[in-house]
């Protein structure tokens, strides 16, 4: 919260909002006291912005179409890139994810990942950039089990809690009333786009707040990552995600999955999709208020959005 407020230009003294807090709303510091912390005995250590950056994709969503993938700084935890997407994808992540964090940030000198096959192309240009690295005394990357990638994993409570569950739990209602069919491939394409919206609100929110946020002993994530990696590259050096999926074609005789959907999309022209858009944003025109509703314990709103949606691209499409 205090690192919400900051992005506002509102800073306020962590005691002081703790005990505001409490008082607003009993139940939410009730819950928050009875969680556990899960502490990793193993030490850690980065020694610097650029040292080591951490991948990992959150599923929680996947029934849904909605899979989110970050990139965390180790030595300073901020999230320096994200990407929300309707099923994990080689190419998306690369190009919005590692690329993106590489080209704003600089160069890491190693990246860590689990065993998962959607980061082949990443560490593949990782391994290609190996000698642009400030220090290439260790491999260019690293794959270890997910337990391992604790640096990352401890930032998915946070984003479940304040972005998924809620909107997890509205979609299970609905499935669990009878109201909503995931076997229907137009049900499908409207709920992964529908919730994947809301979910990029809700992440890009998460996200300012907890690099704007104090860890304790440490310090704010944006102030700690400072100008960035010791070593930047030059956005030449990094291609665009086809070109960079043509070249992993050719040296390593693989193939990559271009595009990944969820569902099947309904609209035979332009129009059809634009029309709906259209009749959609007249009854629903602020994304923002449906998200705040589903987190705040009012589901209703986003419930009737899906149902509406789906009613909708049915007539129109």
């Amino acid at each position: 919260m205090t690192g919400y407020l900051a992005t506002k230009g509102v800073f306020a003294a962590e005691n002081r909002v703790g005990r505001i807090l409490r008082g607003i709303e009993r139940p939410y510091h009730e819950a928050r006291d009875r969680g556990l912390r899960n502490f990793n005995p193993v030490p850690y250590h980065a020694a610097y912005m650029g040292h080591k950056l951490h991948l990992d994709q959150n599923e929680k969503l996947a029934m849904f179409g909605v899979t989110h993938v970050i990139a965390v700084d180790g030595y300073s935890s901020k999230v320096v890139a994200h990407a929300t997407m309707p099923v994990k994808n080689n190419l998306t992540i690369y190009e919005e994810v590692y690329r993106t964090a590489v080209v704003n940030h600089g160069m890491w000198d190693q990246v860590r990942v689990d065993y998962g096959k959607e980061f082949y192309l990443s560490l593949f240009i990782q391994e290609i950039l190996a000698p642009h690295r400030h220090n290439q005394d260790k491999p260019p990357y690293c794959q270890t089990t997910s337990t391992k990638n604790h640096k990352v994993e401890r930032m998915w409570p946070e984003v479940n809690n304040r972005v998924n569950y809620p909107l997890k739990e509205a979609l299970i209602n609905l499935t669990d009333q009878e109201l909503l069919d995931m076997d229907c491939n137009i049900s499908r394409y409207c709920v992964s786009n529908l919730t994947g919206q809301l979910c990029r609100l809700g992440m890009n929110r998460l996200v300012d707040a907890w690099n704007e946020h104090r860890i304790p002993g440490k310090g704010v994530p944006n102030q700690l990552a400072g100008s960035g990696c010791p070593k930047k590259v030059s956005q030449v050096l990094l291609p665009p995600a086809p070109e960079a999926a043509n070249l992993y074609a050719e040296e390593l005789g693989g193939t990559l999955t271009r595009e990944s959907s969820f569902g099947t999309d309904p609209f035979s022209t332009e129009e059809e999709k634009a029309t709906v858009e259209r009749l959609f944003a007249e009854t629903y025109p602020d994304m923002a208020d449906l998200f705040n509703s589903a987190v705040n314990k009012n589901l209703s709103p986003f419930k009737d959005a899906v149902i509406y949606l789906i009613n909708l691209t049915k007539r129109q499409a």
